[in-house]
This record gives C-alpha cells, sequence and structure tokens, in this order.
C-alpha cells in the first residue's frame, strides 16, 4: 500500500512528463493495433468489391454454387440408393463447410429422356414422333413456378402421373392439358402421364437462385416427393442426373474465412469426382477468393515495412520522455540506492509505474488505431484525402493481443534508462554531474558508419537484382512493395543524421572562434553553448532530421508510384476512353461445323478477295455531350514497310492530326520536342510519316527518306519520312516474343485520309477525351441512349479506379500519410516537451543573466538563436539527407513494377508542393514551439530564479 500511494505521488508530481509519456504508449498501441485492423478492412472491402465485378462480368451470382453429376449405374439398387442419399447429406453440409448461411436451395433430379407421344396417338404418329422428355423433380417446386395455366400436379389413384410442362413441350407432342401422355421407358413399359399445368420462369420467386424453365423445356416436371418415391426408391426409371444448387451469402466471407472456403469448395470437388459418375462443380467465385489466400500476410509484412520510420521515431520520443523523467528522479534513485534499496526493488517500482501507464494506453489505444484505419481507408494520395466510402472495422482479439505485444516492448524500452541509472550511488551521481557531457553512446558505438554501411550494402544488392530482372527479361505483379524499400531509406536517414551530427558541433567550434571578438552577446552565448555541449541536444536533433528526411522520402516515393502507376494505364490506353465500333462488311458469314460450303464459297475459296467496309458515321461520336474532343485512330499491325533494302513488319497508325492532339494523352519528356510539334510538323502533307527510332535504325532512315507501306496483298503506296519518335500513345517500344527470340517493334504513323485513300477504309478506333466533370459513366449512357454498337471499349479512368483501391497501393498511401502525421505530432510534442524542461533546468541562468542587466529581448535573441542552431540546422540536415534517400532509394521502387513491361518508363518524380508542405509543417513546429518558450520565458522571476537557486 506504501509502495503504490509513492508510486501515485509521483507520477502526480511529474504529470506532464508522464502525460506525453502516456501520449507515446498510447500512439504506439494504436499503431500496432491499426495494423491488423487496416489489413483485414481494407481486403475485405476489396474482396466484396471484386466477388461483386463477377457478378456484373459474368452475370453470375458470386455466392453461387451448382452441383451436377450424373448417375452410372444402369440399375437403381440399395448401393446407388444409398450414394444417392449419401451425396444429399454431403450437399446439406455446404453452408457449414464454407461457413456461409444459403440464401437459397434447391435440388432436381431427372431421368434419361424417354420417348413421349399421346396415348391415343396412332402406330403411325408414334413412328413419326420425335419429341423425348425427361422426368425430372424440383424442390420446392409450389414456391419456384409460375403456373401459367391449369393447376399443380397431385397423386392419383390410377398409376397416372400428374406433371407441369411447358407450352413448347405440349405443343410438340400436339395435345392439351389433360390429355394423358405415354413416356415410353428404356424396356418399353409405358409411363401414363396427364399434364396438368403450364409453368414459366417466375420473376418474383427468388431473386438469388430463379429457376429458369427454359433450361429444361422438355421435362415432365413432378413434385419432389413423387418422384422420390416413385423413381429413386421405387426404381420405375433410373435416375439419369442429380443437380444441386446453393445461393450462398458472399457478405458474410471474411478474410479470415478465405482457407475455409477454398477447402470446402475442393472437398466439393474431390467428393464427386466419379463417385456417382461424370461431376461438373461449377463455384465462380472460387478463382477470385483464392486470389486472396496469402495476401494479408504479405499486406501485413508490407504495412510493417512502412511502419518502420513511424515505429522508429515513437522508440525516439518514448526513450526520450522515459530518459527526461529518469533525468530529473536520478538524484532521488541515487539517494534510494545509497540507503539500502536494491536495484530490483526500484525497478519493480518503475515497472508498476509504467504498467498503470501501459494499462491506460491499453485502454485508449486499440480506439484511436480504429481512427487510424478510418483515416488510412479516406488516402488517395501522399496527404491527400478523398470522399470514399468508410471501411467498416471492427476490433478482434488479434488486435488486443497486438496492442499488448506492442505494450509490453515499449514498457521494456521506457525502463532501460531507469536500469542504467540504478547503476549509480549519489556520490558517482554528483561526479558525473560536475563533469563535462561524455561522447553520446550512438557516436561512442559507430552506429551511425553502421546504419549507413549497411543501407549502401542493401541499396548495392537491390542494384545488382535489378540488373538482373532487366537482363532476364523476369516480369514480377503489377505492384509487389519489398519491405527493405522502406527499412533502407530510415536506416540511411539515421545513420546519416548521426554522422552529420558528429560534424556539426566542430563547424560550430570553428565558426565560434572565426567570429568570437564581433559576435553579439546572444549568439557568442548561444555557439559556446552548443559547442560545449551538443550531447544534449542530439535526441532532438533526431527527432526533426527523421521527421523531415522521411517525410520528404515518404511524399516522393509515394507520388513516385502513383504517377507511374497512372501514366501506365493512360499511356497504354491512348486517351480517356478507346472504343471500337461495328462495321458493316460483305464477308461471307462464318461456315457451320460439318456444313459443305456453297458454290460461291468454293468459287472464293481460291481467290483473297479483300472484305469491303463501309464506314459508319463518325458524328454521333464527336456530339457526345460527356466527350471533349473525339479521333479517330487507325491501327494495324499486320503491315509491311520497305524503306531502301530493308523491309518487315510494323505497326501503322493512321490519325487525324488535329483531333489526335487534342484528344490523345502523352506523358511530358517522352519525347525530344512536344507531341503537337510532330503532329505539326506532319500536317500540311498527307504523305508525311513518323516513324520508330527501332524502324529508323534499322533501315538507316531519317527525315526525308521515302518509305512504302501496305498490308494483306494492297499495292505499295509511297510515303516520306518527317520525323522520328521513341515513343507515341498505347504503343510499346519494348521487346517482345519468346525468351530468345525477341524482337523490337516498329511503328509508322500517318494521316488516316492518306491511308484510306492510297490503301485501304478498314475498322478505326474512336479515342475519346472526357469533358471537364464529365465521368465514365454520362459517355455509357449516352452510347446506350443512341443504340451505337459498340464492340470494345479500353476505359482508362476505371482501371485507374481499380489501380487506386487496390490494398497494397491503398496502404502506401495510407500508412505514408499517417506515418508523416504522426511523426510530425509527436516530433511537436517531444520538441515541447524537451525545451521546456530544458527550459525550466536553466531557470537560474536566465534569471541570474536578468539580474546582471541582460535586456530580455537579447534573452530571447539567445533561445532564437539556439533554436535556429539546433533545431533549424536538424530541419536543414533532415531536408538534405531526405533528398539523398530520395535519390538513392526511390529508383529501386522500380522493380515494384512488372520490370519488362513498364511503358512509359520509371521517372522518380518531384513535386514541389509535396515540398512546401512538409516546410509548412516544420516551420509551424518551430514557430509554435518558439512563442511556448518564449512565453515561458517571459514568466521567469528573478526572486523566483535566486530561491530555486538556494535550493
Amino acid at each position: 500500500m506504501a509502495l503504490g500511494t509513492m508510486i501515485l505521488r509521483k507520477m502526480a508530481s511529474n504529470k506532464w512528463l508522464q502525460l506525453n509519456l502516456w501520449f507515446g504508449l498510447t500512439l504506439c498501441v494504436a499503431l500496432f493495433s491499426s495494423m491488423p485492423l487496416y489489413s483485414d478492412a481494407i481486403l475485405q472491402r476489396t474482396l466484396q468489391r471484386e466477388l461483386q465485378l463477377v457478378q456484373g462480368e459474368s452475370s453470375a451470382y458470386p455466392g453461387y454454387v451448382r452441383i451436377r453429376t450424373t448417375v452410372s449405374s444402369t440399375k437403381m439398387d440399395d448401393k446407388t440408393i444409398q450414394a444417392i442419399g449419401r451425396a444429399d447429406r454431403f450437399v446439406r453440409t455446404i453452408p457449414e463447410r464454407t461457413g456461409l448461411p444459403a440464401q437459397a436451395f434447391y435440388e432436381q433430379r431427372f431421368t434419361p429422356k424417354l420417348k413421349v407421344y399421346g396415348a391415343d396417338a396412332s402406330e403411325q404418329e408414334k413412328k413419326t414422333q420425335k419429341t423425348a422428355g425427361a422426368f425430372a423433380s424440383l424442390s420446392g417446386l409450389e414456391q419456384r413456378v409460375r403456373i401459367v395455366e391449369g393447376r399443380l400436379p397431385a397423386d392419383r389413384q390410377d398409376g397416372a402421373f400428374e406433371a407441369l410442362v411447358t407450352e413448347r413441350f405440349l405443343n410438340s407432342v400436339k395435345r392439351s392439358l389433360g390429355e394423358e401422355l405415354i413416356a415410353e421407358a428404356p424396356d418399353k413399359t409405358p409411363l401414363r402421364v396427364v399434364p396438368v399445368g403450364l409453368v414459366a420462369t417466375s420473376a418474383d420467386a427468388d431473386p438469388y437462385l430463379p429457376y429458369l424453365t427454359e433450361q429444361a423445356e422438355n421435362s415432365l416436371l413432378l413434385p419432389f416427393e413423387t418422384f422420390e418415391r416413385e423413381f429413386t426408391a421405387g426404381g420405375k426409371v433410373r435416375v439419369a442426373e442429380l443437380e444441386w444448387r446453393y445461393a450462398l451469402d458472399y457478405a458474410q466471407l471474411s478474410i479470415g474465412g478465405i482457407d475455409r472456403f477454398l477447402e470446402a469448395a475442393t472437398d466439393i470437388k474431390r467428393y464427386f469426382r466419379g463417385r456417382l459418375g461424370a461431376e461438373e462443380v461449377n463455384v465462380p467465385a472460387t478463382a477470385t477468393v483464392a486470389s486472396y489466400a496469402g495476401k494479408q500476410a504479405r499486406l501485413d509484412v508490407t504495412m510493417l515495412s512502412l511502419y518502420s520510420p513511424v515505429m522508429l521515431m515513437l522508440a525516439f520520443y518514448l526513450y526520450m520522455a522515459a530518459n527526461l523523467v529518469i533525468g530529473r528522479q536520478k538524484t532521488e534513485i541515487a539517494v534510494l540506492r545509497s540507503r539500502g534499496a536494491s536495484r530490483a526493488q526500484i525497478m519493480a517500482a518503475y515497472a508498476a509505474e509504467n504498467m498503470l501507464l501501459g494499462a491506460a494506453a491499453l485502454a485508449v489505444g486499440p480506439f484511436v488505431g480504429v481512427g487510424f484505419t478510418k483515416l488510412l481507408g479516406a488516402s488517395g494520395g501522399f496527404l491527400e484525402f478523398v470522399q470514399r466510402s468508410a471501411l467498416e472495422v471492427s476490433l478482434t482479439s488479434g488486435s488486443y493481443r497486438i496492442a499488448a505485444l506492442a505494450v509490453g516492448g515499449a514498457i521494456l524500452l521506457v525502463l532501460f534508462p531507469a536500469f542504467l541509472a540504478t547503476r549509480v550511488d549519489i556520490v558517482a551521481h554528483k561526479q558525473r554531474s560536475a563533469r563535462q557531457p561524455r561522447m553520446s553512446f550512438w557516436h561512442k558505438t559507430g552506429i551511425d558508419l553502421v546504419l549507413i554501411a549497411l543501407a549502401g550494402y542493401l541499396l548495392y544488392n537491390f542494384g545488382k537484382r535489378q540488373e538482373d530482372l532487366k537482363r532476364l527479361a523476369l516480369d514480377q505483379d503489377a505492384l509487389q512493395i519489398d519491405p527493405l524499400l522502406f527499412l533502407m531509406p530510415a536506416m540511411f536517414a539515421l545513420g546519416g543524421g548521426l554522422l552529420l551530427l558528429r560534424v556539426y558541433p566542430w563547424l560550430l567550434h570553428l565558426l565560434y572562434r572565426a567570429g568570437r571578438r564581433w559576435w553579439p552577446p546572444s549568439l557568442y552565448h548561444t555557439l559556446v553553448q552548443i559547442s560545449r555541449s551538443s550531447g544534449q541536444y542530439l535526441t532532438i536533433q533526431v527527432f526533426l532530421i527523421m521527421t523531415v528526411s522521411t517525410g520528404l522520402f515518404s511524399a516522393n516515393a509515394a507520388r513516385t508510384i502513383n504517377d507511374n502507376m497512372e501514366s501506365k494505364i493512360r499511356y497504354a490506353a491512348g486517351a480517356d476512353i478507346a472504343l471500337t465500333t461495328r462495321w458493316a462488311n460483305d464477308a461471307p458469314p462464318p461456315a457451320m461445323a460439318g456444313a459443305e460450303p456453297g458454290p460461291e464459297a468454293a468459287a472464293s475459296s481460291g481467290t483473297d478477295r479483300r472484305v469491303q467496309y463501309t464506314e459508319p458515321p463518325f458524328e454521333p461520336f464527336a456530339d457526345l455531350e460527356g466527350a471533349a474532343s473525339a479521333a479517330k485512330v487507325f491501327r494495324s499491325d499486320k503491315a509491311r514497310f520497305a524503306a531502301g533494302k530493308t523491309s518487315g513488319k510494323t505497326t501503322l497508325m493512321g490519325i487525324e492530326t488535329k483531333s489526335f492532339g487534342e484528344t490523345a494523352w502523352m506523358k511530358d519528356g517522352l519525347l525530344e520536342h512536344p507531341i503537337n510539334s510532330y503532329l505539326n510538323l506532319i500536317a500540311p502533307n498527307p504523305k508525311a510519316v513518323l516513324i520508330s527510332r527501332s524502324l529508323a535504325d534499322k533501315a538507316k532512315a531519317k527525315p526525308g527518306d521515302a518509305i512504302r507501306l501496305s498490308w494483306d496483298g494492297l499495292d505499295q503506296a509511297a510515303f516520306t519520312v518527317y520525323g522520328i519518335v521513341d515513343y507515341w500513345p498505347s504503343w510499346s517500344p519494348l521487346q517482345s516474343g519468346e525468351p530468345g527470340k525477341e524482337e523490337l517493334p516498329y511503328l509508322v504513323v500517318g494521316h488516316l485520309s492518306a491511308i484510306q485513300n492510297r490503301l485501304a477504309v478498314e475498322p478505326y478506333e474512336v479515342w475519346l477525351k472526357l469533358a471537364d466533370g464529365a465521368a465514365s459513366q454520362d459517355i455509357y449512357d449516352e452510347l446506350a441512349a443512341q443504340k451505337l454498337s459498340i464492340s470494345g471499349l479500353t476505359d482508362a479512368n476505371r482501371q485507374l479506379a481499380v489501380s487506386n483501391n487496390d490494398p497494397f497501393r491503398l496502404a502506401i498511401n495510407g500508412v505514408m500519410t499517417l506515418g508523416f502525421v504522426i511523426s510530425m505530432l509527436i516530433c511537436f510534442f517531444g520538441f515541447l516537451l524537451f525545451w521546456l524542461l530544458t527550459l525550466s533546468g536553466r531557470t537560474l541562468q536566465y534569471g541570474v543573466l536578468g539580474a546582471m542587466g541582460i535586456p530580455f529581448r537579447q534573452i530571447i535573441l539567445m533561445l532564437v538563436s539556439e533554436q535556429l542552431l539546433t533545431s533549424g540546422a536538424a530541419a536543414v540536415i533532415g531536408v538534405l539527407i531526405g533528398g539523398w534517400s530520395s535519390e538513392l532509394f526511390v529508383p529501386m521502387f522500380e522493380m515494384s513494377f512488372a520490370t519488362t513491361a513498364q511503358v512509359p518508363p520509371f521517372t522518380v518524380v518531384y513535386r514541389l508542393a509535396d515540398y512546401l508542405q512538409l516546410y509548412s509543417l516544420v516551420g509551424i513546429t518551430l514557430a509554435v514551439g518558439l512563442l511556448v518558450l518564449g512565453w515561458r520565458l517571459s514568466r521567469i522571476r528573478i526572486a523566483q530564479a535566486l530561491k530555486l537557486g538556494e535550493e
């Protein structure tokens, strides 16, 4: 009880320091708990969206499960009946196996197809009748079909079956409802059937799993119980096929349930494989769900690496706060040690104190982590937020488990300064206090040099790996971020900062000696203070260096990744929207399989008759309200060129220069001159063309040379080379083909009108540029309203939306933004904490200076100059190291893209706005800190300072 009271009193006497320590512990808990929360939430959202796309693209409900199997047994013996019963029982366990509740379910049974004719049919009619139908059953028949005419079937006492049929089937047997039919069994046994109702698909029966009568038009539909009694168990006709269909609630599929779902899908296929006959198992969602297997583990690793700089900052903050707390209590610890207290007793007291703070952090931190997770979900780029549906986040036991581990590690970290302090008694403590500050632990052990060397070694290995990938033409996934790409810059920033801070005091000392006769008192005092005790500023300087450098690196890395992915998508598309239309032509219809060719086809088979196309009107596309411009772009990959003595295949692109320049997207810097300069160059001459650098090198062609073009047996047409380009919208200059047989592609760009007039008219693409404020859906709606026939479409904006919602890209943008904000936040609090404690420790010094007659303005200038030479210098060093780390490590992100398919080439992107945001945040931190410190300094009284000095 006494120990607890002492701990609480000690915490109360240092409440502001304890509050800062609790703040750091809470941030630590929030960060670690947000990692699993974010990975679960973002993967859950993207999984559900991709499952919804399955329904949109393949018209299959994502939770759809269909099992169909034949029954190979020729008779319904006990073994077959038992096998069907076991299959039924297995199917009913599917919802439990997948972990998804069933929204709808039905099963069907089918007999072999039987010959069906009227009971009153003549012998001649029986011979000519070709109608065949199978007895079928459907569970829940009453709720799943719509009775168009007649009634539902019932049991009869005369041995005949009442059945439901489709109108088409009834017309094929040339009978009406109520007229008896005969279904002839394989053993020639006649089975009497009376159709009592006409059925059709019910639109209101089941939105998840509708029963489509069109799929079973030739069926004699019986109640399920009747079929089971008479055929499955009774054996009047063998059961030939079985079918089960489920509509599972895919919205309940969680990331944690992926393995269970995939295992269940595998078990279903394994169970029915050859058990009853030939099986068919269709689970459309399997491929989409399987793509997420293992993705959470990779995302967790990526997030851990993304968080590593922030965690390093938090570790510094916690250590600094704990060190400041212990620093004010070192005398007390030394007195306790001198009076007989053991180190274990002192450490137990501090452990109990920090466990109270840890428990408080654990109570609040996970909820702050939920807020962090939602902030991550709203991030669209570095320090950019978009209107996006909020992530569905819920705290789990896993989050609390990780948070508890984070608290435990943080407590061990903050106990380390106390452990060091317990080694010293009161005598040793007074001796150390009187001595000059020693070299810091970081510089004494050479950790700065070790970190720089390690970062350089990893950078070298990454460079070698990238060269191997390019040399071997190995492809990677669209975006695979290596965790070391974020650890290396953090190590380099810390090592580089410590190295420069090792040299910085010597520079200050030289500056002091160079102008000590002329420096004003404020600057003189500051230079002496900093050069003699530079170690006490090391922590805050490292804080600022890490914040600024990692902030710059994060901004440049995020901007580079986003810009290159966007450029890759837009360049490949060529414009916002590229679509193809159906052109009328005189091509003969394709011959049916097995049909003999007609005389006209046979006559033309020996000749290469060209297909003649009729160009559809272009005005409907040019007049689209949602399009700012539209362009015709003809493209043929089968064209051939002849230049000098060189010939070969090439891609031929025909354009209209004005509309193409207004519509196409081209990244700046890819060409020697702006793209419009090349378009203006060829605009006056219809015979002018542009050729690719690869074609110019092969044919030794240069501007002014002639080049001849043709395709598909056309007569060659002469054109003139006016320019050479390295890139062109939608055209890739990279090698293609099998390994060892790669070929460089070639390109010729000419006037569409000249190509059509001198060669042939063939279908072209329509490229559209969206008007300001217009969306792709506006174009889709206009195309549908005008009933324009579209055969293909590429939408760059839709592809960008898919790319922006990639979990890994969201994590990069979100974590970099969140990490920088948190770094600035803890840097601000750490800055104030450090300088306020430093100021309070110098109360006597500033009081004496005031008593000596030094004006308050001079004291403020001392404080400002001290801030500029410590915190300001650290910010400048951070800018330098951030620039160096960006130059060294951001190019390594090229490996995150498909190395052999990155067009345009990977470029490092810097934006002035990012630098201005960073400088503004750092400047605000320093300005607010100076204002607070100045206000505190103005409240110091001489009497108070002398009283403290006496104590």
